[in-house]
């Protein structure tokens, strides 16, 4: 393994991070907090608990993970968009690193920013509410596995998109729709039993169920049944930049 050509690729994207430290950093950790403040504020004075669990606390998985899934996509997806739209990627196709190599600088890089951005907000979440952390080390996990996946999934985007308008229309109309309505501020159980079924057909009710079960040993679905819907889009995303580099679709000319 080429680990100076993987090196060098993680460190050109961690740097861009640094050289956009308000858009990369500021931006999603003030917008999540202005979610605390207002749902902690205006509805956690009406509703006092969910599960066993004060609503200020019980949204935080929820917020976090809504943040992570965007951010994991955006990063990866304009980390790969960008050496094409300026021809560098060509550059980097004929330099001696493989596929897999491209894929672990671009991601590891996107997942990184993704996992400290999350610690980060979960840090700023002590100012607005007290929580506990049941299971720490699944909840790193997770929120490392989610990175990870997602993260591919942008690298995804970012290579099908022929525009900048496009590394935006999956994030935006999509996914975060899908994570307003996967559990963030509420639990499924709240909702009437049709609806509770329509909604597991909701990938993102598995992420934020298996991280919040982290949190406070309460979940909408089974620990072991998020993990494994995790691992079974993880392997997707695999197939499909798997399929991108054989083919090298929109990748070579």
């Amino acid at each position: 393994m080429n680990l100076q050509g993987v090196k060098a690729i993680y460190l050109a994207e961690m740097a861009r991070m640094l050289r956009t430290r308000l858009q990369s950093i500021a931006s999603p950790v003030i917008s999540t907090s202005l979610y605390f403040i207002v749902f902690g504020a205006a509805i956690g004075t009406r509703m006092t608990e969910v599960d066993g669990v004060s609503y200020g606390a019980f949204i935080i998985p929820g917020l976090i993970m809504l943040m992570l899934l965007n951010e994991s996509i955006s990063n990866a997806s304009f980390g790969i968009y960008m050496p094409r739209f300026t021809g560098t990627i060509y550059e980097i196709l004929s330099a001696p690193v493989s596929p897999f190599e491209i894929v672990v600088g671009y991601v590891g890089a996107a997942a990184t920013k993704s996992v400290l951005l999350g610690l980060l907000v979960l840090l700023t979440a002590r100012i607005f509410v007290d929580y506990e952390i049941q299971h720490p080390v699944w909840m790193l996990g997770f929120l490392l596995l989610t990175a990870i996946t997602f993260s591919l999934f942008g690298f995804i985007i970012g290579v099908w998109a022929d525009g900048f308008e496009k590394l935006q229309i999956i994030p935006l109309m999509i996914v975060t729709p899908l994570a307003f309505l996967g559990g963030s501020f509420y639990s499924i159980t709240m909702l009437p039993p049709f609806w509770q079924t329509v909604t597991l057909f909701n990938p993102v009710v598995y992420l934020i169920s298996g991280f919040r079960w982290s949190f406070y040993g309460a979940a909408d679905v089974h620990i072991g049944v998020s993990v494994g819907m995790t691992l079974v889009f993880l392997t997707l995303c695999l197939l499909v930049i798997s399929w991108i580099f054989r083919t090298g679709y929109r990748i070579k000319p």
